[in-house]
């Protein structure tokens, strides 16, 4: 039997925060892999050491400690994912590209078309990393949801919702550019 979890299951708080201080912060980036946000990444290996908190007693790790945790923060990210009943929102991006297209060429200021495209540039090239890297392959080389979630080695869920958190960058930020070129006029 594992000694941490004996020693949490008698309520040893010094020996729960030593084991929480080791594993937090690879915990968070391995959640951090799955859902691309610290914050939720954050909460979930929270709930696994609650969890594991007030249900010691009932723990039966028929594995390593340290592989038991991992599994359980990868679980709670695919239950986290499901829950945001992540869907197809391509055709609500293609409408906002379509916007944003649709201005730049109807605009007679050549300027303005440059001042737009440059900005969707800009904010494309500023998302977190690997966030741009599925955006660039899905707009810029046509990749499909399941192309760019084998090439990445992330689930199809990971790619919408990755997608879904550009459109939103991507969409704020223009529309303020937008505004901002229609008030200078």
């Amino acid at each position: 039997m594992n000694l941490i979890i004996e020693e949490i299951k008698k309520g040893n708080k010094k020996v729960f925060k030593i084991f929480f201080d080791r594993h937090y912060g690879e915990l968070v980036r391995h959640a951090n892999g799955y859902l691309f946000n610290k914050d939720s990444s954050e909460d979930i290996v929270q709930e696994v050491f609650i969890y594991i908190w007030e249900n010691a007693d009932k723990l039966k790790i028929e594995t390593s400690l340290r592989g038991y945790l991992f599994t359980m923060v990868r679980n709670r990210c695919f239950n986290f994912l499901k829950t945001l009943k992540i869907t197809d929102n391509y055709e609500y991006l293609d409408f906002n590209v379509e916007l944003i297209t649709e201005y730049i060429f109807d605009s007679k200021d050549e300027d303005e078309k440059k001042i737009v495209y440059h900005q969707v540039l800009k904010i494309v090239d500023s998302l977190p990393e690997k966030m741009q890297l599925i955006v660039k392959l899905k707009f810029l080389q046509n990749y499909k949801y399941a192309e760019i979630a084998s090439e990445l080695e992330i689930s199809v869920n990971t790619v919408k919702t990755q997608l879904r958190r550009a459109k939103t960058i991507i969409t704020n930020s223009i529309t303020v550019v937008l505004f901002l070129l229609e008030f200078h006029k």
